[in-house]
């Protein structure tokens, strides 16, 4: 069976809002069987939250994503794929033509991580053809959010199916082989402050739903995005991330604790000179036109929204609103439509790839507090009393 490695890149951005892309049955593709889904996680990551080191947490997550990236580029650099960022891990779809070389890469880096961070980055894949054999499916279109950033959409639990079988799985990470790779995060950047929310009164929301009715998630996902377009208003509206708001953190610890992520050992000319780059990015951003203009495409480059098969946002809002929200959830969640998690905090944190400056970056957003890994806690407590009532 040959392999159709341009699936993906060939796939439309659809330029509609999320409440009708998902009526459209037709704008999705089946992801096909000789693709993988490649999942890295930390484990116990709950228990590092709760320790303090949400920022480790998310740090990690991002630099997987990093890692994979930056190996296509030297496999194929023409290949795109889709991923998505969960706050304590990532998932990723990839053709199995390049599956190899994406877990040494990950097993590299997970090492990497467990000297540096002391985390354990766990690293499991699946064949698609697995999935679709258990009678689960996983459509896939893309979105075209703004002038910058598009995104894949998933419907089916084919993702959600593959990571518990993977999680069920993981066996500890290690060099397949005995092969080795040279770690590869460049782009990495971690250099904003926690971020409030563009007014007062308002809070950062992470939310986490869960559909597990295939036949049903197009229908109740665009019900929920339907209600927050209205009670949040839209993407930009709603958006945690705003340019009056975003301000570097010139700490030397901060600097300090990019530093051994992405090179894994202490270097004095990389403290100080990212030090002082980002001494002079505080008057670039304040001051420049083209500072100015970079903090606005951060914005609208900002991954606030996903949907892998569950539906994951984060958002800024009033408590009024958030009541809103929840009654809207509490009703499909009684109605057994649904299960959602929720965290509110008071400010968003966030990690980037930056590949330019001009237009090539991406930046992953979470809560502060735990953001998706504390929503995740309630979502799990609620499944677990479904099943032990």
């Amino acid at each position: 069976m040959k392999i159709d490695l341009d699936f993906y890149k060939n796939i439309s951005k659809n330029n509609l809002p999320l409440t009708e892309l998902l009526k459209n049955e037709k704008l999705f593709s089946s992801v096909p069987r000789n693709w993988s889904i490649v999942v890295a996680d930390i484990e116990n990551s709950t228990d590092a939250v709760a320790q303090g080191l949400h920022n480790d947490v998310n740090l990690s997550a991002t630099g997987s994503i990093i890692t994979v990236l930056n190996t296509l580029k030297k496999v194929d650099h023409t290949l795109k794929i889709p991923y998505f960022f969960g706050g304590d891990g990532s998932t990723f779809i990839v053709p199995n033509t390049v599956l190899e070389q994406i877990l040494l890469a990950l097993n590299n880096y997970s090492q990497h991580i467990k000297k540096t961070l002391q985390l354990n980055l766990r690293v499991g894949q699946i064949e698609v053809d697995t999935v679709y054999s258990n009678n689960v499916s996983i459509r896939i279109t893309k979105i075209r959010h703004n002038k910058y950033l598009t995104t894949p959409v998933v419907l089916g639990n084919g993702l959600k199916y593959a990571e518990l079988l993977i999680k069920e799985n993981f066996k500890a990470s290690a060099t397949a082989n005995g092969k080795k790779t040279e770690l590869n995060l460049k782009g990495m950047e971690c250099r904003w402050d926690e971020i409030q929310p563009n007014q007062t009164g308002k809070k950062v929301i992470c939310l986490l739903i869960d559909c597990d009715n295939e036949e049903n998630q197009a229908e109740v996902y665009s019900t929920i995005m339907k209600e927050i377009d209205l009670v949040f208003g839209n993407l930009e509206k709603r958006n945690p991330i705003s340019t009056f708001k975003l301000k570097l953190n010139t700490s030397l610890e901060t600097i300090r604790k990019e530093m051994y992520a992405k090179i894994g050992k202490y270097q004095m000319t990389y403290l100080v000179s990212n030090w002082l780059v980002t001494m002079i990015g505080t008057f670039y951003f304040k001051f420049l036109k083209a500072g100015k203009l970079y903090k606005y495409r951060v914005t609208q480059l900002s991954d606030t929204i996903m949907l892998d098969g569950l539906l994951n946002t984060v958002i800024s809002g009033t408590d009024k609103q958030i009541n809103k929200l929840k009654r809207l959830l509490d009703d499909l969640e009684s109605k057994d439509k649904i299960i959602y998690g929720m965290h509110i905090t008071h400010a968003s944190i966030m990690s980037c790839y930056i590949e330019n400056r001009e237009e090539k970056h991406i930046h992953f957003v979470d809560g502060t507090e735990g953001g998706y890994t504390s929503a995740a806690i309630m979502f799990k407590l609620k499944k677990l009393k479904l099943k032990n009532p």
